[in-house]
C-alpha cells in the first residue's frame, strides 16, 4: 500500500536510520525521506537496509505518512549497473518515490520502477519554470528547487508549472554555500567526495591566510565592511514565515538533517507540523480538528486568473530583483527606495555595477516579463513558545537563506561550531497510573531534585514540569538522590501521562558549542 500524494502542506521529516524514520512520523511528519547504504547524499548516518525500508514503509503507511529514498548522487561510469540493481530492489519495499539528480538515473528508474513517483533533488540546480516544466515531462512529479531562489523565484515557477508538480522547498537545518550543494571542496583537501554523500564540511573550518613573502605570519580570514568568504553559513530557520512560503506556492517543507539525532528530528518535526496546522487554521483550510473547511490552494496568482498582474505587489516583489545580476542599478535602486526596507546588502551603487559588470536589464529581462504576485492576506501569528522550539536544539546561528534578498543568508566569523542551550537528559520508557502517577526513563544526563525539564510532546505544546525532592528511583526501586547514571533506568513521580520514547530535555547550566 502506498499513500497518495496530500492535498495540503506537506513535512518532510530526514532520518539517519529506521529509528528517526519511526520518530519522524510520531512527531506529524507528513513525509520522510532517507537514504540507503548506497547512493545517498549522506554517508555519515547509519542509514536503511532493504529490511529497514519495508518496515519503516509499513509503520509510516499505517500511520498516513510517506518514504521517500534519495538516489541523488552523481554516479560514476562504474557505478551504474549497481544502481539498476539498486533501484529495482528499492522498488519492493514499500517506499513511494525515489530522489534523483542524475538525468540518467531518473531515466533509469522510470524503466526500473515505474510505481514508484520520482522527487529531482536540489542538487539538479532547478532555478526556473522551464526546467522545472522539462523535468515533469520527463516523468518527475516533484522538484526540489535550488536553495539560492528567493520567495519571488518560487512564486514565478509555481504560476508557470502545473498544479500538480510538487514544489520542494528547504525551511530548516544547514545551508551549503556550493551552488546547489554541488562542490569539490571537500574532495580536493580531504578526498572526501561531497558529491558521493562523503563531504567533510571543510567550509566551516577555521582559515588563515599566509602572503608568500611573509612565511610564518597568519591572517585570519574575517568579515569586513568590504565582504567575506562564503564560509561557515548560518542555518536556515523558516518556522516564522512558513506563511510567505505556502502562499508562494510551495508543496513540501523540508527539514534538514539526516545525521541529526532521534531529539532534534523529533522537535523540528512537532514544530513545523504545528505551525502548518496553525496556518490552515488561520488561513481558514481547516477547523481546530482538522476537519476540511475549504480545499487547500495557494495564494499565487497564474498567468490564467483574471487579476494577473493586477496591482498586488509587495514587499517581496519590490525587493525580489535585487538578488540577480540582471537588474540595471537604476532599477535596483528605484525598488529599494519605493519600499521601507534598507539596502539589503550595504553595496554602494558602484560596487553593484562592478560585479554585475556587462548584465543589464535590457539583456537579460524580457520586456513583458511580469512577476507573479500573491493575493493577500494577514500574517500568520504563531504562538511563542512555538517560535522557541527552534533554540532547543542545537543549531549555529539562524537566517532565513536566500528567500528574503533584503536578509540573506551570511557566514559566522566568530565560531564553526553548534550552539546549545538545553540538552536531552532522558528518554521515556513507560508511564504508570500507580502512586498517582509514575514515569520511567532512560537517563542521558543529570537530573536531580528542583530542576526544572520539559517532555517533548507530539502535536502539543511541552509539558513543563518540576522534578520532585523525593521519590526517584533506580532501576530496582531504591531511592536515589538524583538521576546522574546516563543510559540506565530510573523512575520519577508524574502525574501527567507522557508518551513512550518522549525526550525530557532541560536548559543546561551553561551554554556549550557542541551538536545534537
Amino acid at each position: 500500500m502506498r499513500i497518495p500524494t496530500r492535498k495540503k502542506p506537506e513535512v518532510l521529516s530526514p532520518a539517519g536510520n529506521l529509528r528517526g524514520l519511526k520518530t519522524a512520523v510520531d512527531y506529524g511528519a507528513d513525509a520522510v525521506y532517507c537514504g540507503g547504504k548506497a547512493f545517498g547524499m549522506r554517508s555519515a548516518p547509519k542509514n536503511l537496509s532493504l529490511e529497514d525500508f519495508e518496515e519503516g514503509s509499513r509503520y509510516a503507511h499505517e500511520r498516513g505518512a510517506r518514504v521517500y529514498v534519495t538516489c541523488n548522487v552523481l554516479p560514476r561510469n562504474n557505478e551504474i549497473k549497481a544502481m539498476r540493481e539498486y533501484i529495482g530492489q528499492l522498488k519492493d519495499t514499500g517506499v513511494d518515490a525515489l530522489i534523483v539528480s542524475d538525468i540518467g538515473v531518473m531515466m533509469m528508474a522510470r524503466q526500473v520502477a515505474p510505481n514508484l513517483e520520482l522527487h529531482v533533488s536540489t542538487q539538479a540546480g532547478v532555478t526556473n519554470y522551464q526546467a522545472a516544466n522539462a523535468f515533469y515531462e520527463l516523468g518527475a512529479r516533484r522538484v526540489v528547487l535550488a536553495r539560492e531562489m528567493d520567495l519571488q523565484a518560487v512564486r514565478d515557477i509555481r504560476a508557470n508549472i502545473p498544479d500538480d508538480l510538487d514544489i520542494e522547498c528547504f525551511v530548516h537545518g544547514a545551508m551549503c554555500m556550493a551552488f546547489s550543494g554541488r562542490c569539490l571542496f571537500s574532495n580536493y583537501l580531504t578526498g572526501r567526495d561531497g558529491n558521493h554523500g562523503e563531504c567533510a564540511q571543510p567550509c566551516r573550518w577555521k582559515y588563515s591566510i599566509v602572503e608568500e613573502k611573509r612565511p610564518g605570519q597568519y591572517f585570519p580570514i574575517e568579515q569586513t565592511e568590504n565582504g567575506a568568504y562564503l564560509f561557515n553559513s548560518q542555518d536556515m530557520n523558516m518556522l516564522g514565515h512558513l506563511d510567505d512560503l505556502i502562499d508562494s506556492g510551495a508543496t513540501s517543507l523540508k527539514i534538514e538533517g539526516r545525521a541529526k539525532s532521534a531529539y532534534y528530528i523529533a522537535a523540528m518535526t512537532n514544530a513545523y507540523k504545528t505551525a502548518v496546522n496553525e496556518y490552515m487554521i488561520q488561513r481558514g483550510f481547516e477547523d481546530a480538528d482538522g476537519n476540511i473547511l475549504l480545499p487547500f490552494h495557494d495564494r499565487v496568482i497564474r498567468p490564467s486568473d483574471p487579476d494577473y498582474g493586477q496591482g498586488t505587489e509587495d514587499q517581496v516583489m519590490r525587493n525580489a530583483d535585487a538578488a540577480f545580476a540582471g537588474v540595471a542599478d537604476e532599477g535596483y535602486d528605484r525598488a529599494i527606495a519605493t519600499s521601507d526596507a534598507p539596502e539589503p546588502d550595504g553595496m554602494s551603487s558602484h560596487a553593484r555595477s562592478t560585479r554585475r559588470k556587462s548584465n543589464t536589464a535590457v539583456e537579460q529581462i524580457e520586456t513583458d516579463w511580469k512577476h507573479a504576485a500573491v493575493r493577500p492576506a494577514p500574517h500568520v501569528e504563531l504562538p511563542e513558545w512555538l517560535l522557541e522550539e527552534t533554540d532547543k536544539v542545537a543549531h549555529r546561528d539562524y537566517s532565513t537563506g536566500f528567500y528574503y534578498p533584503e536578509h540573506k543568508v551570511t557566514q559566522n566569523t566568530d565560531r564553526s561550531a553548534y550552539f546549545r542551550s538545553w540538552l536531552v537528559v532522558g528518554e521515556v520508557l513507560s508511564w504508570s497510573a500507580d502512586e498517582g502517577g509514575r514515569v520511567t526513563l532512560m537517563s542521558r544526563n543529570k537530573i536531580e531534585p528542583g530542576q526544572q525539564v520539559e517532555f517533548l510532546l507530539p502535536g502539543e505544546r511541552p509539558l513543563a514540569y518540576i522534578v520532585p525532592e523525593d521519590g526517584l528511583r533506580d532501576a530496582d526501586g531504591t531511592p536515589v538522590p538524583a538521576i546522574n547514571n546516563p543510559a540506565h533506568v530510573f523512575s520519577m513521580p508524574c502525574p501527567h501521562q507522557v508518551p513512550i520514547n518522549a525526550a525530557i530535555r532541560s536548559r543546561t547550566k551553561k551554554p556549550t558549542l557542541k551538536a545534537e
